[in-house]
């Protein structure tokens, strides 16, 4: 499997700098700041860019489990909340929500929370982030 990577650049200090955070593979290049973080300022930060990449790991990883299990899943879309708060007099990612809506047909609604379930165990994405408290809201349209 090939070495994935992203960059981030920072000018400043913390409160007044600013930086950029870019893919390798030239699909995402975007600014963020200290007020994009932890304000309502414009930007991203990288707790939204690990969402998107967890909502993204999961949907495949549901997509796959299903596929393998014999239901074709016609469309799964995912969002994840990403909750930054201080703890212990620092900022940390204290928890992750994954709500995802599937149209999965001929599955009842047990089978596909139980896949759901693995999907939410056993992407990479949520291994990485094992330490985090991880929780899904699966709806199956």
């Amino acid at each position: 499997m090939p070495t994935t990577k992203a960059s981030a650049i920072w000018n400043g200090d913390l409160k007044n700098g600013n930086g950029t955070m870019k893919m390798d593979s030239g699909s995402y290049e975007g600014p963020y700041t200290f007020a994009s973080r932890f304000e309502d300022g414009e930007g991203t930060n990288p707790e939204e860019l690990i969402g998107a990449a967890h909502a993204g790991c999961f949907s495949m990883a549901l997509s796959l489990e299903l596929s393998e299990a014999g239901y074709e899943p016609e469309s799964i879309d995912t969002s994840a909340e990403v909750t930054f708060e201080v703890v212990d007099g620092g900022p940390a990612i204290t928890g992750i929500k994954l709500i995802t809506e599937a149209n999965v047909p001929d599955i009842d609604n047990d089978t596909f929370q139980q896949f759901a379930e693995g999907a939410k165990e056993g992407c990479p994405v949520s291994k990485a982030l094992a330490g985090t408290d991880i929780t899904l809201d699966a709806t199956l349209l």
